[in-house]
């Protein structure tokens, strides 16, 4: 990574990974279910929704909505999560491609 100083302060470029920068394992779901929270989140905004009525349509208890709103999604797969963001009225589009480099990456992008 990149270093330079900054008024006497080493500072370092990030990854564009936080979880990977901080060496946490998986790093990459990690980044990935961030992803997918911050759109049931921005959807659950725009849609009005109670931490309640938001359960409800995506199918798993308030408790769980509001570990998720706290961070906490450990307990939450990939797949769940998107299977939420689906019962939101979302659709999730997987694309796949050869890689530019050797080893590939996921992407999580938002309209």
């Amino acid at each position: 990574m990149k270093k330079r100083l900054i008024d006497g302060i080493e500072v370092q470029q990030g990854s564009g990974n936080v979880y990977a920068d901080l060496g946490l394992p998986d790093a990459e779901k990690l980044k990935i279910k961030t992803g997918l929270v911050i759109e049931i989140r921005k959807a659950m905004r725009s849609l009005g929704l109670t931490q309640q009525e938001a359960a409800k349509r995506m199918g798993i208890t308030q408790p769980k909505v509001s570990g998720m709103m706290r961070g906490d999604f450990a307990n939450l797969s990939e797949r769940k999560l998107m299977d939420c963001l689906t019962r939101l009225g979302y659709d999730i589009e997987i694309s796949v491609r050869p890689a530019k480099a050797a080893l590939g990456h996921l992407v999580l992008a938002s309209a």
